[in-house]
């Protein structure tokens, strides 16, 4: 979920955890059973084609969304929204979609990096869950996510393939997670993202929001007397999915946050499997800020 159409991620938000309870049953615990399914790419490029020779016609939906696996259709709801919500997109940002389709039709070169990704959790965690991945083209809205029906990554937001790795990763660990109920605080959501940065990288190397993490580590003094002040609350604003323009932060700081709140954390756990479930399946989030350590001279 890196991102950040604000009203459609925090609808999507809350639904993709929703289903978090069902998503894992019926997914196997073995790395090889994952798919990694990259066709709907090529119908899209279809439709696109089609589109171009009559620009007044949608294709998109009989082209697309009406014969696309599981991962369109998981997609769909909150991201690409509608057949006709993607083809006004599509006429609106014809050139940014023309541009990032040689990088769309060579993401199937990363599987074997992301299965190794896969391959690296099942060590550090051997009751994981492995879904699909679904590569799909959506509307310049959202760079992944994850549903029921498996992992799901907005293939037009990739700009370097590199990347893929790391964002699949990421989806990974939210697919594992406990989710903590509806409407979850800035603290919660914070650490469940920021956790999912932790995990992603260890299995990757890729850390991921490297201008979020930039900015942290130079103005961590200030970010963490503001954040304690809005942490318990539900305003994601300025450290979540979008900012008010108030300075120069970039989007997303919450992710860097929640980073160092697991990272400290796993770092003084001495039982480190343990400490791998108990992130995954936080039950207190208050509880779990306390033994990190991290904040703990804003909170006296």
């Amino acid at each position: 979920m890196h991102q950040h159409l604000k009203l459609f991620t925090l609808i999507a938000l809350l639904l993709t955890f929703y289903v978090h309870g069902f998503a894992q049953s019926g997914f196997s615990n073995s790395p090889d059973s994952a798919r990694f399914v990259t066709g709907d790419i090529d119908k899209f490029w279809k439709a696109y084609d089609d589109f171009k020779k009559d620009t007044t016609v949608n294709t998109f939906g009989p082209e697309y969304i009406a014969v696309g696996s599981e991962g369109v259709s998981g997609f769909t709801p909150n991201r690409i929204q509608s057949a006709e919500h993607l083809f006004k997109v599509v006429k609106k940002r014809k050139t940014d979609y023309a541009k990032v389709r040689a990088n769309t039709l060579r993401i199937k070169e990363k599987e074997k990096q992301c299965r190794s990704t896969f391959y690296a959790f099942k060590y550090l965690y051997p009751q994981a869950k492995f879904p699909p991945v679904y590569f799909v083209i959506g509307a310049y809205n959202s760079g992944g996510t994850s549903g029921k029906e498996g992992l799901f990554i907005g293939a037009e937001m990739q700009n370097n393939i590199d990347g893929i790795p790391g964002i699949v990763a990421h989806e990974l660990i939210h697919f594992q997670q406990t989710w903590p109920g509806d409407d979850p605080t800035l603290l919660q959501q914070s650490i469940l993202e920021g956790s999912a940065d932790f995990f992603g990288e260890m299995i990757s190397g890729d850390h991921g929001n490297e201008a979020a993490n930039k900015y942290g580590s130079t103005h961590t003094d200030q970010l963490c007397k503001e954040f304690v002040l809005k942490m318990n609350g539900t305003d994601y604003n300025d450290w979540l999915y979008g900012t008010s323009k108030k300075d120069d932060r970039p989007n997303d700081l919450g992710y860097w946050i929640g980073y160092e709140i697991t990272a400290h954390y796993y770092a003084r756990a001495t039982d480190k499997k343990q400490a791998i479930y108990d992130i995954l399946n936080i039950k207190d989030y208050s509880d779990f800020l306390k033994k990190s350590g991290y904040l703990d001279k804003y909170l006296k």
